[in-house]
């Protein structure tokens, strides 16, 4: 029998090997490396976006953003929880420029108490000129960003497995290790780290189970404690990739679940899969799309979710929904971006396209969809970043948190939309 510092010894070990084999193995060569030094390119007053674009609204007094400006001073107020309680020294790379957590704070209480005088759009639009830095994200080779949406379903589920609720939605695995590597080595500060388990054979550590081995797996409600039964293997799949929602058991009793962690295995798109397959047509992809092609196609769901080997696991708790920063996200004013490059917690302005909210109407069998996306709206909006993804890598993406209900679903469900990405932080000495 094999004792504790044995065991540590042959962790560590482990780890080692694994990690030199990652990061030291052939890697494909890419035209530039996008770090946190140059996902964010600071631009020059003459060129800020135009902040006093009502986009065609008739009153020219409307502010640029069409949207209720007490839910932005909410969400202003979730990320300045997130900066107060950690260390006000902490730095936030914007391109090449730094900025502290007590920095961030005072930019972010400096734009909230400006929108509580209710200016006008050529004030809002002065105000930002003079006082704020403004960096664009660096997005695609044409510099665009792409927007998906996301939101807060709810689905129909039971305490207890049953016949019509054989779906189980998981907690955190006893069994699921997460490894920081920069506690071995400061070479590895910044890197991700490991999900990952122990062969209880070998006494290895090896990589965390996969999507396919975690529903062949005989008893893993052992391992992880079941938090409901969902009727749809379906709904399960949308709710880890939306990644929090509702469960509704009837009687007018609701839980929120939220995301705890995942295997840590690749996230991998079942839409693109599905494009690629020819079994739905890009110009017709939506999440809507992808849910009635699997329920029409039972017996390959196990081919086509399987092709997504990353696993989501929930927890129970109480308010939300929550972002990564553990604070709330707020319908259309928070977004997810690539947490390695864009600071966390920061006010941007979106320029991107939404769905007319005033004449979005409802038949029988949900939204009316005679208005594709190329004929949504333009909408210029300010949001802050305060979430982050699988699915949501590198400089060129960005997904919006739709909150929840109808308009919200099918908003997020067919959101493919490019635009502009920017950020915005108080100058130095501007208090």
């Amino acid at each position: 029998m094999i004792n504790n510092t044995a065991f540590k010894l042959i962790l560590v070990f482990m780890v080692i090997i694994i990690m030199a084999g990652f990061f030291c193995g052939c890697q494909p060569k890419v035209r530039e490396k996008i770090t946190r030094f140059n996902s964010l390119k600071k631009l020059k007053p003459n060129t800020y976006p135009v902040f006093t674009d009502s986009l065609g609204f008739k009153d020219s007094s409307v502010l640029t953003d069409s949207l209720d400006f007490q839910d932005l001073v909410d969400s202003i107020d979730y990320s300045l929880v997130y900066f107060k309680r950690i260390p006000l020294e902490r730095k936030f790379q914007y391109g090449k420029d730094a900025y502290t957590a007590a920095h961030m704070i005072e930019s972010l209480e400096t734009i909230k108490a400006f929108l509580l005088k209710n200016p006008s759009a050529n004030e809002l639009d002065e105000f930002i000129r003079s006082l704020f830095v403004v960096y664009e994200a660096a997005g695609n080779e044409d510099g665009d960003v792409l927007f998906t949406g996301y939101f807060e379903p709810t689905y129909e589920g039971s305490l207890e497995k049953k016949d019509d609720y054989p779906f189980c939605l998981y907690s955190r695995p006893k069994d699921l290790l997460e490894i920081d590597l920069s506690a071995f080595s400061d070479k590895y500060k910044g890197h991700k780290r490991l999900v990952a388990r122990v062969n209880d054979s070998t006494k290895k550590v090896v990589p965390y189970y996969s999507r396919a081995q975690i529903n062949s797996l005989k008893g893993f409600d052992v391992e992880s404690e079941p938090i409901v039964w969902l009727k749809s293997r379906v709904d399960r799949f949308f709710l880890e990739i939306q990644g929090s929602g509702r469960i509704d058991l009837g009687q007018g009793d609701m839980v929120r679940v939220h995301y705890a962690c995942s295997n840590g295995n690749a996230y991998k798109s079942i839409g693109r899969y599905l494009i690629e397959k020819n079994e739905i047509l890009k110009e017709n992809m939506s999440m809507q799309a992808i849910r009635t092609w699997l329920e029409q196609h039972p017996k390959r769901m196990d081919e086509v979710l399987h092709e997504n080997k990353s696993f989501v696991f929930f927890q129970r708790e109480e308010g939300g929904p929550y972002g990564s920063l553990g604070v709330d996200v707020t319908a259309l004013r928070s977004i997810a971006t690539d947490s390695s490059l864009f600071p966390k917690g920061a006010l941007c302005f979106a320029r991107a396209q939404l769905p007319d909210k005033t004449n979005f109407n409802l038949v029988k069998d949900g939204p009316v969809k005679n208005r594709p996306v190329k004929d949504w709206k333009k909408a210029s909006f300010f949001v802050l970043n305060q979430d982050t993804g699988g699915a949501i890598k590198g400089p060129a993406r960005a997904d919006i948190f739709c909150g929840n209900g109808s308009y919200a679903e099918f908003t997020a469900g067919h959101m493919n939309v490019y635009g502009k990405l920017f950020f915005l932080v108080l100058k130095p000495g501007n208090s």
